[in-house]
């Protein structure tokens, strides 16, 4: 019987071919981490192309699961297990594996025409390259088979059952209960019960494989992690924004509204939220991005909470209607989920690179206000911010967020809906004094008026207005004196912001600034040179525009700043230009997140030409 070996954490990265059912397989052993009680984190990775040619690199799908009894904030840099599936996923992921990492090969996809597919001049099986690995080479695609031989599936019906025979070898090999995945198969296949039962007879296999085979010397543990008490679900990134657009008119009292058109990776938004039409949210697939935006202004100035997402392509297309909401100041919200670029790029993969569209892709001068989630949860509360900014300065607010969150999955809290704090919303209906463009002393947010009320007909629309009546204005005074009130009741946002997101201390020799996604790989970064006794700190930013008036005295106490971007420097551009101090940029433009040792040897280096100057100067 094999040795238990209890471990703090293991990094998993399933990966084969797009028909191989990798993301499948990788959400399940996800529940199973969640319901042993580990902190989890995951990065699906799906290919850019919809039907690459089987076997070939480019339609390599992958799902990497870091889950841990202590607290982590990444998927993890490398993968101390590779599943692999055929031989393109052999080429594409083997070089993340660590020395000595446990490596499990379905060599039955492993033919001449396979090989040659993945680029390899003969089979990388017998190579010596695998020598510093621990492999493990096992026909999964023949034990399939033989598993079913017995049901009425046809052959092709048979193999897609393989990634079930995988996954219930590391059931076994991660001590998981194999009952808890075979309720879930029953209930996801509840109305194909031939497939459940296939399912649920390889995924026995594969579990009695590891544990009959005698070829694998231990099995390992990893215990639960101590939470905060309370109730927890996995959610992803998109799921999250969903759910707080949902708290987010419910804490209004107003109606949600969504409209978009599907584009990758925004498209679940649309999906999660169309569920939730027995609870008042009415959701729309337009024909196009401007149409969708076009609805969400109507959607805004009829008196719902309106939202539209997209990806980048998309708010390129949005622009002039973002525009339009802008000028005529309604309450609206604009997701953006980033993904590669330019133009169709890389449709599934992550990048940071329209932050300066967020800011500046719309004509003249038309400011707004910018948030940026960090984690998949967080985009449950920033969901919740850009609704409560849009309906308090009566302003549409965009919400950034990548294809990293929109995909990755982490624990999350379910909170307490009833002690998130309220979000009071008010039409107008006095008529008595109305002035289209009258704004509130505090905020410069105009009445919101839904069309109708009596006494309060009006007209908003693109072209300049009066500053008060809201008539047709071809003043040049008038209109410099509401393009400032507009920027000036943008910028009034920072009013409410509260502390910095920092760790560390408040003065030292590197101060690390990051927002959105990169949060995870940065913060992780920060802790391990902290502990290390360097003199790092890490401040996340949320609000992207207008920034964070406690950001400037920051960064002046610290002798190097530097911004890790997935992009090529758009941030670090805007601190620069801003504040008028050097910043060191680290930048990434490959489609993956970061790793935690990228930022880590970026700081050290940093600290070391630090030190050699200091010491030059010292013999000079």
């Amino acid at each position: 019987m094999p040795e238990t070996t209890t471990l703090e954490k293991v990094v998993i990265r399933f990966a084969g071919d797009s028909g191989d059912g990798m993301q499948l397989t990788g959400t399940e052993f996800t529940k199973a981490a969640a319901i042993a009680g580990n902190d989890i984190s995951t990065f699906p990775d799906f290919p850019a192309e919809i039907r690459a040619p089987a076997g070939s690199l480019a339609g390599v799908s992958g799902f990497q699961l870091h889950f841990s009894s202590s607290e982590i904030h990444t998927p993890g840099d490398a993968p101390d297990v590779l599943v692999v599936m055929n031989p393109a996923a052999l080429r594409t992921n083997i070089d993340d594996l660590v020395d000595g990492g446990l490596l499990i090969i379905n060599s039955g996809t492993f033919s001449d025409g396979n090989v040659k597919k993945a680029g390899y001049e003969t089979n990388p099986l017998e190579s010596p390259l695998l020598d510093k690995y621990r492999v493990h080479i096992i026909d999964i695609s023949k034990l399939t088979l033989a598993a079913l031989e017995d049901t009425d599936l046809s052959t092709k019906e048979k193999g897609r059952s393989k990634n079930f025979f995988a996954l219930g070898l590391l059931f076994w090999m991660y001590s998981r209960d194999p009952e808890v995945e075979i309720s879930n198969i029953k209930g996801k296949f509840g109305r194909k019960p031939r497939l459940a039962d296939a399912n649920i007879k390889v995924f026995k296999a594969g579990f009695n494989y590891g544990e009959n085979a005698e070829v694998f010397q231990d099995i390992y543990r990893v215990e639960s992690a101590k939470f905060k008490p309370g109730v927890y679900r996995n959610i992803t990134g998109n799921e999250a924004i969903s759910l707080g657009l949902l708290t987010a008119a419910h804490l209004a009292d107003k109606q949600l509204f969504y409209s978009g058109y599907p584009i990758t990776p925004a498209s679940s938004i649309l999906h999660y939220i169309s569920r939730y039409k027995n609870y008042g949210a009415l959701t729309f697939q337009a024909e196009d991005e401007i149409a969708a935006v076009g609805a969400a202004i109507g959607g805004a100035y009829a008196g719902a909470l309106a939202v539209t997402a997209s990806s980048g392509p998309g708010i390129a297309l949005k622009g002039e209607g973002l525009g339009l909401a802008m000028i005529t100041e309604v309450p609206m919200i604009v997701v953006s989920v980033q993904r590669g670029g330019p133009s169709t790029g890389l449709p599934t993969k992550t990048e940071q690179a329209d932050l300066l569209q967020a800011m500046f892709g719309r004509n003249g001068e038309s400011p707004l206000p910018i948030l940026a989630a960090k984690t998949p949860g967080d985009c449950f509360y920033c969901a919740i911010e850009a609704a409560r900014i849009a309906t308090k300065y009566m302003v549409p607010v965009i919400l950034l967020t990548d294809g990293y969150l929109a995909n990755g999955a982490e624990p999350w809290r379910l909170p307490d809906v009833n002690a998130l704090p309220t979000m009071p919303v008010t039409y107008r209906t006095d008529p008595e004094g109305y002035q289209v463009y009258g704004r509130d002393a505090d905020t410069l947010a105009r009445d919101w008026v839904i069309p109708g009320t009596p006494g309060l007909e009006h007209r908003i629309g693109g072209l300049e207005k009066d500053f008060h009546s809201g008539n047709v204005s071809y003043d040049p005074s008038n209109h410099e004196r509401m393009t400032r009130i507009r920027a000036e009741k943008v910028d009034r946002v920072s009013n409410d912001m509260g502390p910095l997101d920092l760790v560390g201390d408040e003065e030292g020799d590197v101060l690390i600034v990051g927002w959105g996604g990169t949060f995870g790989a940065l913060r992780q970064a920060a802790e391990i040179l902290h502990n290390e006794g360097k003199r790092v700190s890490h401040v996340h930013l949320r609000y992207i525009h207008p920034l964070n008036p406690r950001l400037e005295p920051l960064l002046g106490r610290f002798e190097k700043v530097l911004v890790p971007e997935l992009n090529m420097g758009q941030l670090s551009m805007v601190l620069r230009a801003r504040f008028l101090i050097d910043i060191k940029g680290l930048n990434k433009i490959q489609g993956q997140p970061f790793k935690v040792r990228e930022i880590v040897d970026a700081v050290r280096r940093i600290l070391s030409s630090d030190s050699a100057r200091t010491e030059a100067r010292t013999h000079a």
